[in-house]
């Protein structure tokens, strides 16, 4: 499918006074996935229809992402958390596995939280069956971030946001990808017009205060993952020069038994990378 075709195929519902992007398809068990920064859900076309033949799945563009509104306020991972919970109950959707990729992993942390407090205290609400993990800043520290990361983080990033243009993107954001499996320029081109379109370079600054918020937040996050009374798998891009093998080391050695997926030669981005290894993995 072609980024038009996925636009032109998705839906739109309203949380507050935003748009927010979606795409549904297949029937049987309820798989939410959720994106990373700075892409969008087009993040998962490749495994999309494979993953729908006996699936019910459930992509959102997050909030200032995609093809979703982009306004200019105070992003925050409770927020995301929020209208992923509020959309899957208008959707009466009671029970999900879930497949998150870098910054989805963080939301999906916050979710995780959230189903532990009300298993703990009894309250209804939305039950998770399942977690996969692809690469992701899941401890903070961690998380390598890329010069161009920092400086959007920095007191300056504001400018940043501003100057970012189609060329200095496709660079950065292609280093991330393993050393045989770089991003064709079609799916650079995509890519760039996910994160431009609607004006989005110009809050990227704004989007990446997640990478504080991981470490405000790390006791809650953290303890998610490894206090975990479901299942969770991660699939992991070792030659990930921001969350690849030195997170694999240090997820083994929070937790010894950690189930994790290695992909050799593999970057940021397996799903785009390596779909069909992911695809197995996944089920």
């Amino acid at each position: 499918m072609t980024l038009e075709e996925w636009k032109q195929s998705g839906s739109y519902f309203s949380y507050r006074d935003w748009k927010i992007f979606y795409q549904e398809e297949g029937k049987g068990e309820n798989l939410l996935l959720v994106h990373g920064f700075p892409t969008a859900s087009f993040d998962w076309g490749k495994i999309w229809k494979t993953l729908s033949k006996n699936r019910r799945l459930i992509a959102c563009d997050l909030l200032g992402f995609g093809f979703s509104s982009k306004p200019k306020i105070e992003y925050s991972i409770f927020l995301q958390a929020d209208i992923l919970e509020k959309f899957l109950n208008d959707c009466g959707i009671k029970e999900v596995s879930i497949l998150a990729h870098d910054l989805g992993n963080t939301v999906v942390q916050e979710l995780l939280a959230r189903f532990i407090t009300r298993k703990k205290t009894g309250v209804k609400g939305l039950s998770i069956k399942k977690i996969t993990l692809l690469n992701g800043g899941i401890f903070p520290e961690s998380h390598r971030a890329r010069l161009i990361q920092k400086l959007l983080h920095s007191p300056i990033g504001w400018i940043l946001s501003y100057l970012m243009n189609r060329r200095s993107f496709q660079k950065s954001f292609s280093a991330v990808f393993g050393p045989n499996t770089k991003p064709s320029q079609k799916e650079l081109d995509d890519f760039w017009n996910l994160v431009y379109s609607g004006g989005g370079t110009q809050i990227a600054h704004r989007l990446i205060r997640y990478i504080q918020e991981r470490k405000t937040n790390r006791e809650r996050w953290v303890g998610a993952i490894l206090n975990s009374p479901i299942p969770i798998r991660m699939i992991n891009g070792i030659e990930d020069p921001v969350s690849g093998a030195h997170l694999v080391s240090r997820y083994r050695e929070l937790s010894p038994k950690a189930d994790i997926v290695e992909l050799k030669e593999i970057g940021h981005y397996p799903q785009v990378e390596a779909p069909e290894e992911v695809i197995r993995s996944v089920l």
